[in-house]
Formats: C-alpha cells, sequence, structure tokens
C-alpha cells in the first residue's frame, strides 16, 4: 500500500512539469459580442459572469488551473467551449452564424445547459437565477430578431 501511494504522489509530481498555455489570445474589442450589440450593462455583467471564462479570450484561469490534471481538462474545456461559441471574435461570424449561435444561447441558458453544473463549484456567482436566465433568453432572442432583420436587407 506504501509503495502504491508513492508512485502515486511521484506520479502527480511528474504531471506538474507539463503545465497548461495560460496565454489569452489579444483582446479584439471591435470585434466582442458585448461591444458590437451595445449590450446594456447589467446583461452584459451577467454574461461576462456566466460565459466568458470559456466563451472568450478573456479566460480568467482559477487556482487550481496550476495543477495537472485538473489544469488539462479545464483547458480542454476552454478550448471546446471558445471553438463552439467565442464571444470575443462574434463580430467575425457570418450573419447566418452569428443567428445559429444567438439560437443556440437561447436554447441551451433555456434548458440550463449553460453554465454548466460543474462551472459553480469555483463560481458561484454564475449561478443563473430563474429570472436572469428569462432576462438573458429575451436579450438572445431581441439581438436574433435584430440580426434577422439586418439580414433581410
Amino acid at each position: 500500500m506504501k509503495k502504491v501511494l508513492v508512485v502515486i504522489l511521484v506520479a502527480f509530481i511528474i504531471l506538474q512539469f507539463f503545465p497548461i498555455d495560460k496565454t489569452n489570445p489579444a483582446p479584439t474589442p471591435g470585434m466582442d459580442f458585448l461591444t458590437i450589440k451595445k449590450t446594456p450593462p447589467e446583461t452584459a455583467e451577467m454574461i461576462r459572469t456566466s460565459c466568458y471564462d470559456c466563451h472568450s479570450n478573456e479566460t480568467a484561469y482559477p487556482w487550481y488551473s496550476n495543477f495537472a490534471p485538473a489544469s488539462w481538462f479545464l483547458k480542454n474545456h476552454i478550448n471546446e467551449g471558445r471553438k463552439h461559441l467565442n464571444f470575443s471574435t462574434f463580430a467575425t461570424y457570418e450573419p447566418k452564424r452569428q443567428l445559429h449561435k444567438l439560437e443556440e444561447c437561447i436554447e441551451m441558458v433555456g434548458k440550463k445547459e449553460m453554465p454548466l453544473e460543474s462551472y459553480f463549484v469555483g463560481h458561484q456567482d454564475a449561478k443563473l437565477t430563474d429570472e436572469q436566465r428569462k432576462l438573458l433568453i429575451d436579450y438572445f432572442k431581441r439581438e436574433k430578431a435584430e440580426t434577422e432583420r439586418k439580414m433581410s436587407f
């Protein structure tokens, strides 16, 4: 039993020599969703708090991101989140893709699939009340309608 614990400890120590890259891409304010959509401050704060760590280039890495293998899981999760939706580069999306992403926001927030439950472990402030969810869904619906209106020209 003692040998097993020593092996696990040594393996854990060795894993720490393989840190993740925590460098965020350079900010591009002119392409950011909150900027281009002129999001109201209260709504913008909710989106920042509940979405931006995984779905933007403004990730604030928590303390546990310093320890492998948790850091690897976290980095993979962030990369996947940015791949599916990156609010920091929203302006680069074609209007049709913007519509699709807004539809996904409405669906994911409505079904309580986002933010992920696992995110709340270190981010209690990211939990959304039913009232906040409704506010976000209504906001995303308005932005979707506005995008559709602009596309019809």
